[in-house]
């Protein structure tokens, strides 16, 4: 497969699960993809492929400079496991958001922007569901 087919396909993967935490964020199979964390499974299964055996493997050392970075991300499979990195680690965010939520009592119609958030811009949407959720008085018992 090339790396543009990779591409299109994880980002197929990831597509369902962030709609249904969006507009079905209760419904079981909803429930189960964001307890099992699948998808992030899966794409972690293609990201130790691409990075440790696409393009003869990576260099470590790359990481030490951010010239080494830039270097590094000329390959495209070291780009693509990169691109990967982020759509596993976003997914698991938003999946956690959901279920935090859910156990908080946080408004799913808050937790909404900050899901489209995290799958746009990844920090941005947890920063955001991190202030909600402070703002809103927890519960003890």
């Amino acid at each position: 497969m090339t790396t543009e087919t990779v591409f299109q396909l994880v980002n197929a993967l990831v597509l369902p699960q962030w709609l249904l935490m969006i507009v079905a964020p209760r419904w079981k199979p909803t429930d189960f993809l964001t307890k099992s964390l699948i998808f992030p499974a899966l794409l972690a299964c293609f990201y130790i492929y691409y990075l440790f055996f696409g393009d003869s493997g990576l260099d470590f050392e790359s990481f030490s400079t951010l010239m080494g970075i830039k270097t590094l991300f000329v390959q495209d499979t070291a780009l693509l496991a990169g691109w990967i990195h982020y759509l596993a680690f976003d997914l698991a965010v938003g999946s956690w958001m959901v279920r935090n939520s859910q156990r908080r009592k946080v408004p799913h119609g808050w937790v909404i922007p900050c899901l489209i958030l995290c799958f746009l811009l990844g920090p941005v949407g947890l920063l955001l569901y991190l202030g909600i959720r402070s703002a809103k008085p927890q519960k003890t018992y």
